[in-house]
């Protein structure tokens, strides 16, 4: 079944790009896209309704084929507790680009098609057992989202989309030679990524070791991004389109984080603990770096974009506490399901966001809060949902956002007093999403939102299922954390050895 969901999409892509191109296949393309979604949400959830905790080291719901036997690269995919919520996360995410994307009249069976392939080579990089599987499921996300910010974008697109993929681009070779790296101190040599966490690669000197990671988590980092690796990242948000920010911001600066949990602390545990105060103060200077520069922004998608910054700061210094051996087990255990639930929560509230400032793109063309005003006035249920969403990630109690942060600075704080100093993030993104809803809503209706047409259903229904399910899990966190508590103690466990 998990192969099945990883190339369903795939082949769904292939059908969509050979249709001719005519008014009637991209009717059916609209179709086509917005079933195939519901049923790889289906399909997932039928995956979760099934799932156990594999053993300590394993994977479950597991395949292996032999590819390059030579060199020991074997199609391998498999779930945990870290990998399932960000499979799921994926399907709803593409679920609700497709409801937004609609009305799209610009080849929206050119767009399905895209979208489709982005989705497989996402929910591949989530199901990965196999560090080249990951690498070429990881590079070939990035192709696909070049196109989409290339030719659905608007502004300075060409220029944003050639960043992008130079910046991913070259993150993704770095991270190959890190891979490279793994395998030549393996003993016995493999990508293979369950042994290699079993096994934990002592081969090599301790510098040879600390080079590797640094080639590793340089490579994730950019793809986070975390500071200073970041500056693809605005340009790329404010001149895509909105669906395409959505996966950029909900799904695929993920991998960058789950590639730090799943790749650098379980298979260089030994280098992860000698570099974990590094890192734990790189996550730290993001957050605070993030926060104080989306504070300056008045184009909204820049002012989000800079807050994922700040968000993913968070999961990084979480994960740098829990390198650190002097704090207690049950709080470094605690940051790093904190770290886990922060990705799936951003994903949910950023993605909802980020579709919500396409609508004013789309209604209007500007970003801008200078040209907007009393937006409340003509645009209720859009002020609603944004001030939901706005509230949600800033942390407010009922949403994920409040349980991803409270484990994050819980386990934190008990493990690296220092991580205190993060909180101050926190202030500040209330403070500059209260400053734009009161720039963008709040007064009578001037500039643009003169006769600013409200959100249409395709838009309420995308929003509302993404801040539904950020409710939901702020209400009823065990499901989620019961998945991934027991994952985030054998990350741990592999870590102290």
């Amino acid at each position: 079944m998990l192969t099945v969901i990883i190339f369903l999409p795939l082949l769904a892509a292939v059908v969509l790009a050979l249709l001719p191109n005519t008014a009637v296949c991209d009717r059916v393309a609209r179709w086509a896209w917005l079933v195939l979604t519901l049923v790889e949400v289906v399909l997932v959830g039928v995956l979760w309704a099934g799932y156990s905790a594999p053993p300590a080291g394993q994977l479950a719901a597991g395949q292996h084929v032999a590819w390059l036997p030579g060199v020991g690269v074997s199609y391998t995919v498999g779930i945990d507790g870290l990998s399932l919520p960000l499979i799921a996360l994926t399907a709803v995410i593409f679920t609700a680009c497709a409801a937004y994307a609609w009305r799209e009249q610009h080849r929206p069976r050119a767009q399905a098609a895209l979208f489709c392939f982005l989705q497989s080579m996402c929910l591949g990089v989530f199901a990965a057992g196999d560090l080249i599987v990951f690498f070429v499921f990881f590079d070939l996300s990035i192709v696909g989202m070049y196109f989409s910010i290339l030719r659905w974008g608007h502004g300075q697109a060409a220029r944003s989309a050639l960043k992008f993929f130079l910046y991913t681009f070259l993150g993704s070779l770095v991270m190959l030679a890190g891979f490279i790296g793994l395998y030549v101190i393996a003993d016995p040599h493999t990508f293979d990524m369950a042994q290699l966490a079993r096994q934990a690669p002592h081969g090599g000197s301790g510098w040879a070791r600390g080079i590797v990671l640094a080639a590793i988590v340089i490579g994730l980092a950019i793809k986070t991004p975390t500071v200073p690796f970041h500056t693809w990242l605005p340009p790329a948000h404010t001149d895509a389109p909105a669906v395409g920010s959505a996966v950029l911001a909900g799904v695929m600066l993920k991998m960058g984080t789950y590639g730090f949990v799943r790749i650098a602390m379980p298979m260089l545990p030994q280098a992860w603990r000698e570099w974990a105060w590094i890192l734990l103060a790189v996550g730290i200077v993001s957050a605070l770096y993030g926060a104080l520069v989306a504070l300056a922004q008045n184009n909204l998608k820049r002012m989000i974009a800079y807050t994922s910054v700040n968000h993913m700061g968070y999961v990084l210094m979480a994960l740098g506490a829990a390198g650190l051996l002097s704090g207690s087990t049950t709080g470094r255990q605690i940051a790093v399901t904190g770290a886990v639930v922060q990705m799936v929560s951003h994903g949910l509230i950023t993605a909802a966001l980020f579709l919500l400032a396409g609508v004013l793109h789309d209604r209007k063309g500007s970003y801008s809060l200078e040209d907007y005003g009393g937006l409340a006035e003509p645009a209720p249920r859009l002020a609603g949902l944004m001030a939901v969403a706005a509230f949600a990630s800033l942390g407010i109690p009922g949403f994920s956002g409040f349980i991803a942060e409270f484990q994050i600075f819980t386990g934190s704080i008990g493990t690296a007093a220092v991580t205190a100093v993060a909180l101050v993030g926190i202030l500040i993104t209330a403070a500059l999403f209260l400053r734009a809803l009161q720039r963008l809503l709040v007064g009578p209706a001037s500039g643009r939102s003169v006769g600013f047409t409200d959100l249409r259903r395709p838009e309420i229904t995308a929003v509302g299922l993404l801040m539904a399910l950020s409710l939901f899990i702020g209400v009823v966190p065990r499901p989620l954390n019961d998945v991934i508590e027991p994952a985030a103690r054998v990350v741990l466990a592999q870590v102290d050895r």
